[in-house]
């Protein structure tokens, strides 16, 4: 059969031959894979620079995969070395799902609800009636965080970025407002005032860091000299904007601004394992009811080499196979 095969560290996975997977006990079961994304995990996973890799190399690539198993069950299931045609995997640990979900959002979800789904649960602990801004909410996973705030409660969703990019999409996501950092700083300081005057900003997810970062916390020191009494939970996941800001400490002394990381550090075991048993089924539910979306790119398991150098920011890779 075939695979994407990484050789050696630092290498871009080639499309080989490989010998299929046989069971060697009880406890494993063979998956005929249909299609597996390819994250920025991983890449660095290919690198060797990873906290997690490999092993022994040449090995075939890829963290995640959906597919079918013998009895013509549709499942998604995580191991090491998925983007291959027949992969082995635990009987235990895998999702079955919905009928009418389709392979290629089934393959881009995981990762784009871990990356959303946890943060707004367990760190921000969205409840009914929040009003959330995600800064960064232009991406894959940005996208998919907006409608989760709005799934699990929140009244409103601000998204800040790149917003040309979505605007076509607003309604469908349940975006409220769309704020550009496009504009001059004090431009977007005062559209984030004017929109916390109505509805006051209660969970900030931020996927950028950076000075935008800077920006919003300056935003929540208030203005004209008065500190805002208003509680805000603001949790950083992503960097792409930069890995370090300067923050204000009397501010952080004298407001009510929670700044907490959400990440695999930050997450207990038990954290995901609600994500495996509970939050994941559901986000495959709610795709399948058509209430859950999420944009992808479609690749072939025989140009994995060209595929593997491919940004698609704005979607979903997905490798068909």
């Amino acid at each position: 059969m075939k695979a994407a095969i990484l050789n050696n560290y630092g290498d871009t996975p080639t499309y080989q031959d490989i010998n299929e997977p046989k069971a060697p006990n009880s406890d494993q079961l063979i998956l005929e894979v249909k299609a597996a994304a390819l994250k920025n995990f991983d890449k660095i996973m290919a690198t060797g620079k990873s906290y997690v890799n490999y092993g022994e190399l040449p090995s075939v690539v890829g963290t995640d995969a959906v597919g079918c198993l013998a009895d013509g069950r549709r499942v998604y299931a995580q191991a090491r070395g998925t983007m291959a045609h027949k992969i082995l995997i635990d009987k235990n640990k895998f999702i079955e799902l919905p009928e009418n979900i389709s392979w290629a959002s089934a393959a881009a979800l995981p990762n784009a609800v871990l990356g959303s789904a946890l943060a707004l649960l367990k760190r921000a602990k969205i409840k009914k009636g929040d009003v959330v801004l995600i800064h960064g909410g232009t991406g894959v996973t940005g996208k998919i965080a907006c409608q989760l705030a709005k799934h699990y409660g929140a009244s409103k969703v601000f998204v800040t970025g790149h917003t040309e990019k979505i605007e076509a999409q607003q309604s469908e996501l349940g975006i409220d407002a769309l704020i550009s950092t496009r504009m001059s700083d004090g431009e977007f300081i005062e559209e984030l005032h004017r929109l916390n005057e109505s509805n006051p900003i209660t969970i900030v997810l931020d996927y950028l860091w950076g000075h935008t970062a800077e920006l919003i916390l300056k935003f929540l020191m208030g203005k004209d000299g008065k500190f805002m009494d208003q509680f805000t939970r603001f949790i950083q996941i992503g960097s792409l904007s930069g890995d370090e800001i300067t923050v204000n400490a009397n501010w952080l002394r004298s407001s009510k601004v929670e700044i907490i990381g959400s990440g695999v550090g930050s997450h207990t075991a038990e954290d995901f394992q609600e994500f495996f048993t509970t939050i994941l089924p559901e986000a495959f539910k709610l795709a399948a009811e058509n209430k859950l979306t999420i944009d992808t790119t479609l690749g072939k398991l025989e140009d994995i080499e060209s595929l593997w150098t491919t940004k698609t920011s704005d979607s979903r890779l997905v490798i068909q196979l």
